[in-house]
């Protein structure tokens, strides 16, 4: 190049378009998103989009209530993600989408937390007047509701922040009581004695939800329980028969023994050959023990005794089950006397399997569900010897009040071999065998104790009673189960088969901080109070005062003229906090308090767990009440693991902190992985998993900064119409509506894995990679002088980036917000909020499946170009594509073919001819670049002077 030609070719950066923006490539996420949020809650953009779509048709998401109690963890943050992501795509679509946020705030979490704090102390809680524990118990709920909402509004959550709903608001807790009220006057509460889960620490029944299991050691045991009668096996009396447990504990309160109808049992004995050598066996000698058949074996081993298949034990059949029938057997402690020396009457049971143990299972109807049904059906009733704490009460014969080893029951030295159940059996002669045993058992998730089955008086709602409808609870149920969408659609069997085994809802807790169980009991009767103008007056009470409304002081009062305080027992239990999170579909979208809101739901949107939670209990509170579901659908989200699929622990350093990760990168790129994973199934987060999230940020960063450069100085009078544009830009329209299309359908699906996918997909492969790529030289290019606006194609190309622009960053709203926004302001400052607006509305476009099919073998044959060049660039034969001649067979281009010049600017290449071959060919061309557009053309007479385009471009 000559001297005057290079000073013409630096003369030409002026002729040329570059793209100017002044958005960053740096997103700076974390500087400037609060500031974003300071602009919204200046401008109330919440009101503001209430406004704006007021009088259209309603989408409401009822969110279920994060507990207030402790900082926002990486499942809240992908749970409020996911509800943010419903709501601003139902909007974008034109609904009215309101979101009322809500917290849940009674219950044994927070009041177990406030007794910390008198641990702490030295104090006792049960000596602190119950009003102002409960104060306490309040505040610490207030304090983390307000720590929560300003992580939650962090995040980019748009709601009603300054009303959220708060079950411990004196309102809502007197709705809980009105829709206790409506179980009570139909009938459907009863006061029962069941065994329930139990928390001996936390000293409270629990709920199914609030128990999580662990695997543990516990002591198993083989006991010996002597048959002392047997009218139809006179040969058994004498004989001893062999129960397996893993909780010592319970034999105790044993009342009979179970038999499998089913099973076959053996009667045997050792051989003195056995026993020789085994002072532990010795006592065996000469006894005969009965055992099912199947598991003599295992028996054998777990005594200590080898069992070879051989002769060394001697079997008598007792021919299957139907011997024991009205058998009986005495406890190993029957020289206590009292209860001990009842007979033990065999039972049979259904539930009696082979599985593991003897094949006889003692029963203990304090303690077992199927004891419990067994031994009430044969007039066995529980005897209630284990107290609230986990010890025997005072006046129980073995291991009561005045023993010195007593201790808890799910204390492991209690249960241990060596411990005071397994010395007393040894020493009664009635233990066969102590050892360890490590199985699956139930912790509550608070205090992580184990919990026990225990029967205390409770309150229930039967499952099975009839309804004024003529069905049941359960019934109602299942059908509402049916009448639901559940997404992902595995969801309704998960909790159909819950709701079809469910035992009796227990509603009732042992607890000071939540809502009363607010009924009268008569004294004599038993039968709690029926009567509207009572339950009037505790409504009133409990909506002037909150739960304190309910006390011994007041029971007068609300209890009326008609009634004798003395003739009634005030129950003092409170209700589970299930009931409570239950009824929020009542005074939240019913209340009339948050007008926006309708009942019944459009969704709830929860963890998988709340199939057996609130999803539950707000299903079983509403068919209670109203005979249906309170929602239309129900979306649920999995688990987030580490990177390694691990359970997350702050043991094992594997958490991943919300509020650091926003600290450090910004809430936008917690969004994009949110709402990038399949949430559906339990997923990944991890460093190496969020740098990919970064990457993919970035990338679509770029592409809206690559827009608002390219659109710089864009003006209406531009605008080509469709059917004037190339078919480039008409291919790309169709893809646009293609995308916008499948957006659509994944809004419908709940789908946001794809949606986000989609969305980067065609950004980056679409647009970046192809049409920008392509059409670059004609931006930059085909303007000057002599076209102001530039050249027909430029102007159309324009016209397309405009229309990817206003639908792509409608697109990217619900996900990135404070990015959208950031985005949409760029480019036009005074005009509002990009969340006001609505999905794009796109050109009208025909058929475009013969196109499509064109432009996608076009796509193809591109790639082949590419790759065909790519070697050259490698081996640094050619700089560029641009320096590279292509020759392709002719029959290679589809139908409609461009033309030579088209399919060089399509391959971003110097020439392209086709020829009769059928592979492609590259060559470094011989033409010479202009020094303007920079292509190798045949016109370029030599390098640095311009092409006929660019002459044209600045005459």
């Amino acid at each position: 190049m000559t001297d005057q030609s290079a000073s013409a070719a630096a003369d030409y950066k002026d002729t040329v378009f570059l793209p100017q923006t002044d958005f960053p490539m740096k997103a700076g996420l974390a500087q400037k998103e609060p500031a974003i949020l300071a602009r919204w809650q200046e401008q109330d953009l919440y009101k503001q989009l209430r406004d704006a779509r007021r009088g259209r048709e309603k989408f409401i998401l009822h969110d279920g209530p994060p507990y207030a109690n402790g900082d926002m963890h990486i499942g809240h943050a992908l749970n409020h993600i996911l509800k943010d992501m419903v709501c601003r795509t139902q909007s974008l679509l034109g609904k009215d989408a309101p979101y009322v946020p809500g917290w849940d705030c009674h219950g044994l979490p927070i009041e177990w937390k406030v007794e910390e704090q008198y641990r702490k102390k030295k104090l006792n809680k049960d000596e602190v007047d119950p009003a102002l524990f409960r104060a306490e118990c309040r505040a610490y709920a207030q304090h983390w509701v307000d720590t929560q909402r300003e992580q939650l509004k962090r995040l980019g959550i748009n709601g009603d922040w300054d009303n959220p709903y708060l079950t411990m608001d004196f309102a809502a807790e007197a709705t809980i009581v009105q829709e206790l009220m409506k179980f009570a006057e139909s009938g459907q509460l009863y006061r029962g004695a069941k065994p329930v889960m139990w928390s001996p620490v936390e000293k409270t029944a629990l709920a199914e939800a609030e128990v999580e299991y662990a695997d543990v050691t516990s002591t198993q045991i083989d006991v010996a329980f002597e048959i002392v009668d047997a009218p139809n096996a006179p040969e058994l009396v004498g004989a001893y028969a062999v129960i397996w447990t893993t909780t010592p504990w319970t034999i105790p309160v044993n009342q009979a023994l179970a038999y499998g109808p089913d099973v076959d049992y053996a009667m045997f004995e050792l051989k003195s050959g056995e026993i020789e050598g085994k002072p532990h066996l010795e006592w065996m000698r000469d006894k005969r023990f009965v055992v099912a058949a199947k598991l003599v074996p295992d028996f054998l081993r777990r005594i200590g005794c080898e069992f070879d298949n051989s002769d060394s034990c001697l079997f008598e059949s007792v021919g299957g089950a139907w011997p024991l029938k009205d058998a009986t057997a005495r406890h190993p402690m029957h020289a206590l006397g009292g209860f001990f020396a009842k007979p033990r009457p065999f039972l049979p049971g259904d539930f009696v399997t082979t599985d593991a143990g003897t094949g006889l299972v003692h029963m203990a109807p304090d303690h077992g569900e199927d004891d419990f049904d067994l031994c009430k059906a044969h007039g066995l009733e529980p005897v209630f010897a284990v107290e609230g704490d986990g010890r025997y009460r005072d006046d129980w014969a073995w291991l009561g009040g005045a023993d010195e080893r007593r201790m808890s029951v799910i204390n492991p030295k209690f249960n241990a071999p060596d411990g005071p159940i397994c010395e007393d059996l040894r020493a009664a002669g009635a233990l066969l065998s102590a050892g360890a045993f490590q199985h699956s058992y139930p912790h509550s998730w608070r205090s992580k104790a184990r919990v026990i089955f225990r029967c205390t008086p409770q309150w229930f709602i039967p499952m099975d009673a009839p309804l004024a409808t003529g069905d049941t609870l359960r019934g109602t149920a299942l059908q509402a189960i049916s009448d639901t969408r559940w997404v992902p659609a595995k969801g309704e069997n998960r909790i159909r088969s819950m709701v079809e085994g469910r035992p009796d809802w227990v509603i009732s807790r042992q607890r000071a901080w939540g809502v009363p169980i607010t009924l009268f009991v008569n004294r004599k009767t038993g039968q709690y109070l029926k009567d509207a103008s009572v339950n009037a007056r505790i409504v009133a009470a409990i909506r002037e005062r909150g739960v304190d409304g309910w006390n011994e002081a007041d029971a007068p009062a609300l209890l009326g003229p008609d009634y004798d305080p003395a003739d009634y027992e005030r129950v003092t239990d409170i209700l589970d906090v299930w009931f409570d999170s239950g009824c929020t579909h009542a005074f939240v979208l019913e209340s009339g308090k948050w007008p926006d809101l309708q009942s019944p739901a459009d969704l709830y949107l929860e963890g998988s767990d709340q199939h057996r939670g609130w999803f539950q209990s707000s299903l079983l509170q509403s068919c209670g009440t109203r005979g249906r579901a309170p929602y239309k659908a129900v979306l649920t989200h999995g688990f987030t693991m580490d990177a390694k699929g691990m359970k997350m622990s702050k043991s094992l350093g594997n958490t991943i902190d919300p509020l650091t990760l926003i600290k450090d990168s910004g809430a936008d790129i917690l969004r994009l992985w949110a709402l990038s994973v399949d949430f559906t199934e339990d997923h990944r987060i991890g460093k190496e998993i969020l740098a990919g999230v970064s990457d993919q940020y970035r990338k679509l960063r770029n592409t809206f900064r690559y827009l608002l450069g390219a659109l710089a100085g864009f003006e209406e009078s531009e605008k080509v119409a469709v059917a004037d544009m190339p078919e480039l830009e008409r291919y790309v329209l169709h893809l646009l509506a293609d995308m916008d299309a499948k957006l659509a359908r994944a809004v419908e699906d709940f789908d946001y894995n794809t949606y986000v996918r989609t969305l980067a997909d065609f950004a980056n492969n679409d647009l970046s990679a192809f049409f920008f790529d392509i059409r670059k030289d004609c931006l930059y290019c085909d303007i000057g002088p002599a076209a102001p606006q530039g050249t027909l194609k430029r102007r159309a190309y324009r016209t397309v980036l405009n229309v990817l622009f206003e639908a792509l960053v409608r697109y990217a709203a619900p996900v990135l917000v404070f990015t959208a926004e950031e985005v949409w302001t760029t480019r036009y400052p005074d005009a509002g909020s990009v969340h006001l607006l609505e999905w794009p509305e796109l050109p009208e476009l025909g058929d475009g499946s013969e196109l499509m099919g064109r432009w996608s073998r076009l796509r193809d044959l591109k790639d082949s170009v590419t790759g065909a060049i790519e070697p050259f660039r490698r081996d640094k034969v050619i700089r560029s594509s641009l320096e590279a001649e292509v020759k392709i067979a002719a029959d290679a281009v589809p139908d409609g073919q461009l033309s030579a010049t088209e399919l060089a600017e399509l391959f971003i290449t110097a020439d392209v001819s086709t020829t009769g071959g059928e592979t492609i060919s590259v060559t470094r061309t011989s033409h010479h670049k202009c020094g303007r557009c920079w292509r190798h053309l045949p016109e370029v007479t030599e390098d640095g002077a311009l092409c006929g385009r660019c002459s044209e471009m600045l005459a």
